[in-house]
């Protein structure tokens, strides 16, 4: 044990911001500026203005407002009205549109012809969109939607890639009152009306079909279906991204945007719905998650310009599709004056390292990915500096899960070494983040960086107490704005309630593992839904994969804790293995050995089975639960969602084991 008087070294970080970069930063100026205006500490740098933030809710977010001059066409009564977790009510009184904030620098004239979108699909050329020109777009779009019947409440949906026309479509409904909803094309008929059909759209804008992977994907037969399946629909908006015609009675995208009308932008409530996000849904129906337009505003605000330090002269690229919440994350770059790097395509295409290809190609200063990618250039040999130009890139920011350790290491040995790296967490339910971007604070290898403003986040054992250097669920104890104002068709609230405050009532619990160190940072482990529970000892999954994954044999992996009924505990790992890789012996040997020294001897798994691949869910998350229940010998179509699978075929392999274990 460490004496009071001798405390443990603390581990060298891996990369430090110099005292330049922490000046200009852009939190660094908000905090001088927020403790001359609203008493923010002046002195103790970001810990010291997080912990003001979380003990003055109402006067921070008050600050953030201000700072970023939010327009409120009327003005507000209270900051926070109703602290109460679910239910919290904010700016109660204030109008404003979130369009009207994506679309502000169009008004400067200096600024009006400079590039809001670049759009790159898998030739890798970017095009370029002005704001001048996507609010003209967007103008016209509105008007258009107005004409059509489009009312403040009515939901447009899109199934859509990541392309202009979707950012425009997004921006045309927010600026009506409309509530947006997106998919990507690649998802199948199921697994969109499982989505649309409960928020009953009234326009839907589509594409004829996609390219991905260097191959054209045709989606008419699915438009088609949906078209069928969406009685609500008034019309039916046809995006030629592969050259046909409109079908009959669908509307022209180019007709609909081709006028020069001036954009008209509904002041709406602060906590009217601005879109409608979902859930995995891999057991049941997704949630259909409801965010509103003043909640969003201020997080993404607050997010994307304090916390990733995006601003005028930034680029802003983050690899993501229309299905995913970074999507709509990636769209609120606008906000502040930031470029918006939109590709339309395979991450891999025409080779793994093809993403570093667009962030040179776009100058890309934020580059976000998922935690998975950076791991399979790892894996595949890339080099990403040799290859490329990346010297305008501050920050490569990684989420989807944990950014493993070696993961850090090898965007600093293969980017740069003065390389910003932010691993960053959060989630669908509130389109933002718990954790993650600081640019004023060290990095440590495996951690992210610290919990994000406003967010009282904190590691609680079973009995609700908080704990520090140890894991614990995660939890939020205070409201954020973007939490969800409501799940649609939850007329009583009881689903929403379950999903978040079961656990521990008036408090959010998330379903993630966390420790949070003694120096402030995060670290996560891992859906605590899915939790391994050996001997009475806790563990997360993610801690298994990234050693089990840091082998070159291994391409992926799953790993199941299962109760049995006499008692016992069975606890399976699947390997998919790498090409030319035999699951063998040695190779058994050298997981256990690998799991046993870098882990300890009780995750080391029961039994080693090679598994054809890894199922997972159609934004790209590994499925724990629903194999589970297959293991304990669950029907399929009762244990999963089958709308929500990236490949049904996959979990008859899990099916199989169960029938032969029962």
């Amino acid at each position: 044990m460490t004496s009071a008087a001798h405390p443990a070294p603390q581990p060298e970080p891996l990369w430090q911001p110099d005292s330049d970069r922490i000046a200009a930063a852009r939190i660094t100026r908000f905090q001088a500026w927020a403790a001359e205006r609203y008493g923010a500490p002046a002195e103790g740098g970001y810990p010291a203005l997080h912990r003001w933030s979380v003990a003055e809710l109402d006067t921070f977010w008050q600050a953030v407002a201000d700072w970023f001059d939010i327009r409120f066409s009327s003005p507000y009564e209270a900051v926070l009205a109703d602290r109460t977790m679910p239910g919290a009510r904010w700016f109660p009184g204030a109008t404003l549109n979130y369009a009207e904030h994506a679309l502000r620098t169009a008004e400067d004239s200096a600024r009006a012809d400079t590039p809001a979108l670049l759009h790159v699909d898998e030739t890798h050329e970017p095009v370029e969109i002005s704001w001048s020109e996507l609010r003209r777009q967007v103008g016209s779009l509105a008007a258009e939607l107005r004409a059509l019947g489009v009312r403040p409440g009515d939901r447009v949906s899109g199934y859509l890639p990541n392309v202009p026309q979707a950012v425009t479509a997004l921006l045309a409904s927010a600026a009506v009152g409309a509530v947006w909803t997106s998919c990507a094309p690649d998802f199948g008929a199921r697994s969109v009306l499982d989505r649309f059909q409960q928020v009953e759209p009234v326009v839907l804008f589509t594409v004829d079909g996609y390219r991905y992977g260097g191959k054209e994907h045709d989606r008419t037969d699915v438009v088609a279906e949906l078209r069928r399946e969406l009685p609500t629909l008034r019309a039916v908006v046809h995006i030629p991204l592969l050259g046909t015609p409109a079908p009959e009675g669908t509307l022209e995208w180019s007709a609909l945007t081709s006028a020069d009308t001036e954009p008209v932008f509904e002041q709406v409530p602060f906590d009217h719905p601005l879109w409608v996000l979902y859930s995995s849904g891999t057991t049941g129906l997704p949630k259909a998650i409801v965010q509103s337009q003043g909640g969003i505003l201020l997080e993404h605000f607050k997010q994307l310009g304090l916390h990733c330090d995006l601003g005028p002269e930034d680029r802003f690229f983050w690899y993501t599709s229309t299905g995913w919440m970074m999507w709509n994350f990636l769209v609120s770059g606008l906000l502040t004056g930031t470029t918006v790097v939109l590709y339309d395509g395979s991450p891999g295409f025409p080779d793994t390292g093809a993403q570093w290809g667009v962030a040179e190609r776009t100058g890309a200063t934020l580059f976000g990915t998922s935690a998975a990618y950076v791991m399979a250039c790892r894996k595949a040999e890339v080099h990403p500096a040799r290859e490329h130009d990346l010297s305008r890139i501050k920050c490569v920011a990684t989420t989807g899960s944990p950014l493993p350790p070696d993961g850090f290491r090898w965007l600093h040995d293969e980017v740069r070494e003065d390389l910003w790296i932010a691993s960053v967490s959060g989630g669908t339910d509130v389109c933002s983040c718990f954790a993650g971007a600081v640019p004023t604070l060290p990095v440590h290898i495996g951690e992210l960086q610290a919990p994000c403003l406003g967010t009282d986040l904190q590691a609680w054992d079973p009995q609700g107490r908080a704990v520090t250097g140890e894991v614990g669920e995660l939890v939020v104890t205070n409201p954020m704005p973007s939490m969800p104002i409501r799940f649609w068709n939850d007329p009583d609230g009881s689903r929403y309630r379950d999903s978040y405050f079961d656990m521990f009532p008036g408090v959010w619990r998330h379903g993630d593992w966390i420790t949070l160190t003694d120096r402030g940072s995060v670290i996560i482990h891992g859906r605590s839904d899915s939790t391994l529970n050996r001997q009475g000892v806790r563990m997360g999954s993610a801690d298994i994969y990234e050693v089990v994954e840091r082998l070159s044999e291994i391409r992926e992996s799953l790993v199941i804790g299962l109760e049995e009924p006499d008692g016992g505990y069975w606890m399976p790992l699947f390997v998919h293995l790498a090409e030319g890789a035999v699951l063998d012996e040695s190779l058994r040997t050298k997981i256990k050995q690998a799991i046993r020294e870098q882990l300890s001897p009780r995750h080391v798994p029961d039994e080693i089975i090679e598994a054809p691949g890894v199922p997972r869910t159609l934004t790209g998350k590994r499925i724990e639960v629903p194999v589970k229940r297959l293991l304990q010998g669950t029907a399929l179509d009762k244990a999963v969602n089958p709308g929500s699978v990236d490949n049904l075929d996959l979990l008859r392999f899990y099916e199989d084991i169960a029938r032969k274990r029962a």
